[in-house]
């Protein structure tokens, strides 16, 4: 899967976050990979000042560090999109 820095695959990736037990916020903080995962709370907070491809980066880091499930989320697309996102890997 080609990643695509729109707002519109941010918006498939906030999507995911809020089909799932987790609460994503975006605020602001000095976070050293700019994203903070407090996995006791399910929360997941993100740079706000962030550029689009920061934001997307990161969350792509989140879904893959919290090993989310397909079959976890009700929706058949937000399942196939997590599907295709766990077999896209990044290079930086």
């Amino acid at each position: 899967m080609a990643i695509r820095f729109t707002k519109h695959f941010l918006d498939k990736l906030e999507n995911l976050f809020a089909a799932s037990d987790y609460i994503l916020r975006y605020e602001k903080g000095n976070f050293k990979s700019g994203y903070c995962v407090l996995k006791e709370t399910k929360i997941v907070i993100v740079n706000k000042y962030f550029p689009l491809e920061g934001k997307i980066n990161a969350l792509i880091d989140i879904l893959s560090e919290l090993q989310f499930n397909p079959q976890d989320f009700d929706k058949k697309s937000d399942q196939e999109f997590l599907k295709e996102l766990k077999q896209t890997q990044l290079k930086f």
